[in-house]
């Protein structure tokens, strides 16, 4: 039978003032929960959990689950057994303070800000002739057209750096598309570089009457870093056997080519540029007719048509003539506000889930969207101006991104009094262009960061869960330097501590590295300083371990 808890603020995690307010956690528990696992797709009931219906749950309470491996859903709070469900998940977190933009991060940001300076594009294209149907494919796919002007002014050269860039970000684009949906292995991959084709040179790459304009050899790139982390390293003589199976494995650039073609089709699709793989090198063809052998490409954009039911959006960058007589700069407000449910997020929230994860209408309600991302237990605590919470208080929030007053993403979040908890986000499609997941969780960090100021002890960004044995969910350990929660003894162990054990087997105790490293220094210390760091370390591990 379900039992009931009860219990009063005074939580091991602080002993903060808005420890004074008589807030009480209410929770019903539930019991084991074995459902379909969405990660690995397993048809049979093999994803386990405990689970507790949370009626009211104070924000030390929460946080103290947050620490012990749990998550809520609604109020809905759960925790996988992690030695018998199928895809083991690990709480993620890192040190705000601490975190070191990777390059991919860094372009993330400075794509955004080209597009709020106007340099990166996105209108409404002219009236759809392609109907319903293509509302789908309409995900910020680029309008381009080739130049037939011989000019060899600098505005020319400058076209064709832009065009390359934001070709070499589609290319990008798709490549982390293809780790996300598992079909390249999890790798750190290169970044794409699209380059000018030489005239000489096009008849040996060109495969096709049409005119070759620019290539990439990513896909050799890609295939050797595949190469490097192949599981099994045999010997010397064995290297062509090696790259045989490499091949068959879909590890070939050729193969790799046509993968990313094939990620890249709605480019050819709707542009004036086709992409086509040929021999392991990526394509780039002027679909309309040649042009000279000075030719340059520019993105062509487009005025707004009628009103068309395609509700597509096309990115695209401004021509160099059009960038210097007129920059049309954007205005990116973020906005914090209490969890409470609203119309336009629910409309976001509603078309993100049908075009991006394919959910049918009827999956997608305003009661399954209220039970999921508005209804919170967690009872707020507002802002003391004491410097123990900061100025929007503690509690469940959604933060909205408004690009020139459109609701383009919105963030679930819970503030605690440690960290700041992600809890899912939902954007605009035609947006996909500006990577608005990396481009928020950078956001999400760097507001822990201003916090402290106001909430000293606020100093964690919560990712989740981190899957290693989901390719899908390895994306949140490129947020550095990040640790996992040790299932076992509730440590925080460093990643890159972690990853060799998560390498050999999907559950593993994190912490017995650190255990084994702690005695074997021990031992060669003398018996008065063994006394004094195991005292130490007791003392840590207990204050991990109170829980209610």
């Amino acid at each position: 039978m379900a039992g009931k808890m009860k219990r009063s603020e005074a939580s091991s995690s602080s002993s903060n003032s808005y420890n004074n307010q008589r807030a009480e956690s209410v929770v019903v528990d539930y019991g084991k929960n074995k459902s379909t696992c969405g990660y690995c797709k397993s048809k049979a009931r093999t994803s386990i959990s405990h689970g507790l219906w949370a009626h009211s749950i104070t924000i030390n309470d929460y946080q103290d689950l947050l620490d012990r491996g749990w998550r809520r859903s609604g109020c809905f709070l759960y925790k996988p057994e992690m030695e018998r469900t199928c895809c083991p998940p690990y709480t993620i977190r890192l040190k705000a303070g601490d975190f070191v933009h990777s390059k991919e991060q860094l372009r993330v940001s400075r794509r955004m800000q080209r597009f709020l300076d106007g340099a990166l594009d996105c209108k409404q294209p002219v009236e759809s002739t392609q109907g319903r149907g293509a509302s789908k494919d309409a995900r910020c796919q680029s309008h381009l057209g080739a130049s037939s002007s011989a000019s060899k002014n600098s505005g020319e050269k400058d076209g064709d750096e832009k065009l390359m860039s934001y070709l070499s970000d589609q290319v990008d684009e798709a490549i982390r598309s293809c780790l996300e949906s598992g079909e390249f292995p999890d790798i750190q991959a290169p970044k794409a570089s699209v380059k000018k084709v030489l005239q000489a040179k096009r008849k040996l790459l060109a495969d096709g009457s049409g005119d070759l304009l620019y290539s990439s050899n990513i896909a050799f790139q890609l295939a050797a870093a595949m190469r490097r982390c192949l599981p099994d390293k045999k010997e010397a003589h064995e290297g062509r056997q090696s790259e045989h199976n490499a091949a068959e494995n879909g590890l070939s650039p050729k193969l790799i080519a046509e993968k990313l073609e094939s990620s890249l089709h709605q480019l050819g699709n709707t542009s004036s540029l086709s992409v086509k793989a040929c021999n392991g090198h990526l394509n780039f063809y002027s679909a309309t007719k040649p042009a000279s052998s000075h030719g340059s490409a520019q993105i062509v954009s487009h005025s707004k048509g009628s009103a068309a039911r395609s509700e597509s959006k096309h990115c695209s960058l401004k021509s160099n003539s059009e960038y210097n007589h007129q920059v049309k700069r954007r205005r990116l407000e973020i906005r914090l506000k209490r969890s409470s449910f609203e119309s336009e997020e629910y409309a976001l929230y509603r078309r993100y889930q049908m075009m991006v994860h394919n959910d049918t209408p009827d999956h997608v309600t305003e009661g399954s969207y209220k039970s999921f991302l508005v209804d919170t237990p967690l009872i707020y605590v507002p802002p003391t101006n004491d410097g123990t919470v900061p100025p929007c208080g503690f509690g469940s929030f959604h933060q909205q991104y408004v690009i020139d007053g459109k609701l383009v993403a919105v963030g679930v979040i819970d503030i605690l009094p440690k960290c700041l908890s992600s809890k899912y986000l939902f954007w605009d499609p035609d947006f996909a262009f500006l990577s608005l997941g990396k481009y928020s969780a950078l956001q999400e960090i760097n507001w822990v960061k201003e916090n402290q100021v106001h909430c000293p002890s606020l100093q964690y960004y919560y990712l989740g869960y981190y899957i290693h044995s989901c390719s899908k969910m390895r994306y949140k350990a490129a947020y550095r330097p990040c640790e996992l929660l040790c299932p076992l003894r509730y440590r925080w162990i460093p990643f890159d501590i972690s990853k060799p054990l998560l390498d050999r087997n999907k559950y593993a105790v994190l912490s017995d590295c650190t255990v084994s490293q702690d005695r074997d220094f021990s031992s060669i210390n003398d018996s008065e300083d063994v006394i004094d760091i195991q005292h130490d370390y007791n003392d840590q591990d207990g204050n991990r371990r109170c829980c209610w």
